[in-house]
């Protein structure tokens, strides 16, 4: 929610692209606290319209279009497949890895909080720089954290991925059990011993690789 950039997932993207022969369309959005929420959804959501709309003359089919994300990214992600149902346009898939959807996961783990990549002080900056308040203080809606949704119903298909020691696994847990109550299809995995961004940390892991071939089969079904 506070940093990262096209620059810095560039080579991701073209790995993925390169990869799977998927075309991407990556999203530039807007980060807190310069602006806050839902802003970084809603500027996500503006890019999924326009490439909706623009289906025709990109020579891509707009039945077809699934979002994805990682960490913030995913949350976002997951805030924008909510506004699509909302509005009626389809959505092939959301893909989540390791999503950030719960601004109170903010209570400390004593299991997890060691091990953590993403700290609960990370957490607790990150969500309050985009809400404008401390976390658990004031309303926020669902497109901005995603796990405060109560109806799920025809939401996208979702895959969810997330770490045995990452502090956003219950959250992330819990979004997939709250998707297939509301029978939503989705699949989840919980990676053992994988810490958040665990595939940045160490590419070569045999989680990393396994991930990477899970979601370039995933990409490539879509």
């Amino acid at each position: 929610m506070v940093a990262g950039s096209i620059v810095a997932y560039e080579s991701l993207i073209r790995y993925y692209a390169s990869a799977t022969g998927v075309p991407f369309l990556a999203v530039d959005y807007r980060l807190a606290p310069e602006v806050s929420a839902p802003t970084p959804t809603t500027d996500a959501w503006t890019a999924l319209r326009w490439l909706h709309d623009s289906a025709s003359s990109l020579q891509i089919d707009a039945q077809r279009i699934a979002v994805m994300g990682d960490s913030a990214g995913g949350g976002i992600a997951a805030g924008v497949a909510i506004i699509a149902r909302d509005e009626g346009l389809p959505l092939t898939k959301q893909i989540l890895i390791y999503p950030m959807l719960d601004d109170r996961t903010v209570v400390e783990d004593v299991a997890l909080a060691p091990l953590a990549t993403w700290t609960y002080e990370n957490n607790r900056t990150g969500w309050e720089a985009l809400l404008g308040a401390p976390p658990t203080t004031i309303p926020v809606p669902p497109i901005a954290a995603p796990a405060r949704l109560n109806d799920h119903a025809t939401l996208a298909p979702a895959y969810i991925e997330t770490g045995e020691l990452d502090i956003f696994r219950d959250e992330d847990i819990d979004y997939a059990r709250a998707l297939l109550r509301a029978g939503v299809s989705c699949e989840l995995h919980v990676h053992p011993g994988a810490p958040h961004g665990f595939e940045w940390l160490n590419p070569y892991s045999a989680v990393s690789k396994r991930a990477r071939s899970r979601r370039i089969e995933l990409i490539q079904s879509l």
